[in-house]
């Protein structure tokens, strides 16, 4: 069912090869290429495996290819492969025909050329798959000052902007709104994250209304962690206590949905209502398609990146630690692909929070926090992949 619907989303492909010669050290052999049920290539996983000498094995519904002392999991009927802890996707999915599992034949044109360019090299003209010869070691990468290796990115999201603002701002500053604080923690967390050798991407630098799936979009394939930031508020109409409610919050992609989370979600999705039909209908059903599987994929990720981000705020800020929250609501997050926390910065229905988020010194303090946290994490994430796998150039 999602190969077809992908095959609908890409339209018609080109007319795919007959066969494709795999040329190693240890000898030339030509595979035959088949079509599935969309026409989209395919190769046999055995035959494949033979010629370059790897190691595979079936657990349903998850294949796993060896080659190189590299390992690539693909998800069987899904256009979904994992690679150093990552899911990346596909054009076509692997599949199984009469018991023989095959592979899309983007595996050898375009994956094992990009991650094993040491030693495989794809030629689209003679369609031939080289091996080089053994790979040379990977050069060893000098970390930077930060103790981070180089080529990290991160998404920086300051939250609203433009036509939507946001929440009013209860006790800030006259004509400051949720959208004017977001962007200015953002500015200064990306100066904060530069300065520590982070390559930093924006979803907004001015107040400008980005849609919730473009800013999503920015985090994509080498982004390590989306951080979207926010500023909470309390319907004083809802709750007569409001103004006594301060604190900070992380929200994550999970389906613990409590009542707190929910609240949050039903007013950040309210930048839906801001998009035009185009941007939302731009989003492809791929996109919903791949939510649950994205959803436990990077749960455990973006619970650990939360986590750090309520430790090292909760030295700083004046309000409570209001912990880690899971949702399956919040529309920037259900549209990534990749780790990601919406940060929930304070209260602007709290006096002393609005104070501490529109104060020039401690937006700072909190920007600098912020990206402590982020550099353990993506330390972390270097120890749990590997020293030579998490090197990589800087973008």
């Amino acid at each position: 069912m999602i190969t077809l619907m992908l095959a609908l989303l890409l339209g018609p492909a080109d007319e795919p090869p007959a066969s494709l010669v795999v040329l190693t050290p240890r000898g030339e052999t030509r595979l035959e290429v088949r079509q599935d049920v969309t026409g989209a290539p395919l190769l046999s996983a055995q035959e494949l495996t033979a010629a370059l000498d790897g190691d595979l094995t079936r657990s349903d519904p998850w294949t796993r290819l060896v080659v190189a002392r590299q390992t690539f999991e693909f998800l069987l009927d899904a256009p979904l492969y994992r690679f150093n802890d990552r899911l990346e996707t596909l054009t076509a999915s692997a599949t199984v025909i009469r018991d023989t599992v095959y592979l899309p034949f983007e595996f050898v044109s375009e994956v094992l050329p990009r991650f094993l360019s040491e030693r495989y090299r794809y030629d689209g003209a003679s369609v031939r798959l080289v091996e080089t010869g053994l790979a040379r070691p990977a050069p060893v990468a000098e970390r930077l000052p930060s103790g981070l290796l180089p080529g990290h990115v991160v998404t920086i999201d300051p939250g609203h902007g433009g036509r939507h603002p946001g929440n009013p701002g209860k006790f800030f500053p006259a004509g400051v709104k949720e959208k004017h604080v977001t962007l200015e923690v953002g500015l200064l967390l990306r100066d904060e994250l530069v300065l520590r050798g982070i390559t930093v991407r924006m979803t907004r630098t001015s107040d400008a209304f980005v849609a919730l799936g473009d800013r999503a979009a920015l985090c994509s394939r080498d982004c390590d962690l989306f951080v979207s930031l926010h500023v909470d508020a309390l319907d004083p109409r809802r709750r007569s206590d409001y103004r006594s409610i301060s604190g900070f919050s992380s929200y994550i992609i999970g389906n613990e949905n409590t009542e707190d989370a929910d609240r949050v979600a039903s007013v950040e999705n309210e930048a839906l209502r801001y998009e035009t039909a185009e941007q939302a209908n731009s989003r492809s059903a791929l996109d919903f398609i791949l939510r649950d599987l994205q959803m436990n994929e990077y749960l455990r990720e973006s619970e650990r990146a939360g986590a750090l981000i309520q430790e090292r705020i909760d030295r700083i800020h004046p309000g409570e630690n209001r912990g880690v929250h899971q949702s399956n609501r919040l529309a920037v997050l259900n549209l990534g692909r990749r780790p990601a926390v919406l940060f929930e910065m304070g209260y602007a229905t709290n006096r002393e929070d609005a104070k501490f988020l529109t104060t020039r010194a401690q937006q700072k303090r909190l920007a600098s926090a912020l990206a402590d946290a982020i550099v353990v994490y993506l330390l972390e994430f270097e120890r749990k992949v590997g020293f030579e796998q998490a090197a990589r150039p800087a973008p």
